[in-house]
């Protein structure tokens, strides 16, 4: 089915943000197993690999609209030197995320490509779900400061 190339255009844009949180959060989370936060090694690995399944969508559904998935971009990648400013890190690219899924949904609205918005408004689901766990990590870092933090994620 040929798809609207501004819809393409929007969902290779999307591939690329996911591409770099795949990266972003893979070496945050074995940064994490480093330093022996086995519980935050995990938690951000599932993120992770949840990133590259919506990548994976993503790569599908350019193809079903007959355009060409572009897999060699990536944005800036933002690597944490501790766990509270990778979360910082992880929180704002989550933050661009949701911001850049919400106008991706009303293009699809305006050329009336309900597959498109469908599939964009449950990745935006799971957005939303990763930056809400984000911030109760750093909601956690605040009550019970860093320290007490960081020996829960032992």
């Amino acid at each position: 089915m040929k798809g609207n190339e501004k819809i393409i255009e929007k969902l290779n844009f999307l591939l690329a943000d996911e591409l770099t949180a795949i990266n972003q959060y893979i070496v945050h989370s074995e940064m994490c197993a480093n330093w022996g936060y086995d519980k935050l090694h995990e938690a951000i690995e599932k993120r992770a690999i949840i990133e590259m399944k919506h990548a994976e969508k993503h790569i599908a559904h350019i193809l079903f609209l007959e355009g060409r998935p572009i897999v060699s971009s990536l944005n800036t990648i933002n690597i944490g030197a501790d766990v509270e400013t990778q979360h910082k890190n992880d929180w704002a690219a989550e933050e661009g995320a949701i911001k850049a899924y919400n106008d991706a949904v009303r293009l699809a609205v305006e050329t009336g490509d309900n597959g498109t918005r469908e599939l964009l408004e449950s990745i935006l689901k799971d957005e939303e779900d990763h930056i809400d766990w984000i911030e109760a990590q750093l909601d956690q870092i605040k009550q019970m400061g860093i320290q007490t933090y960081l020996s829960e994620q032992v």
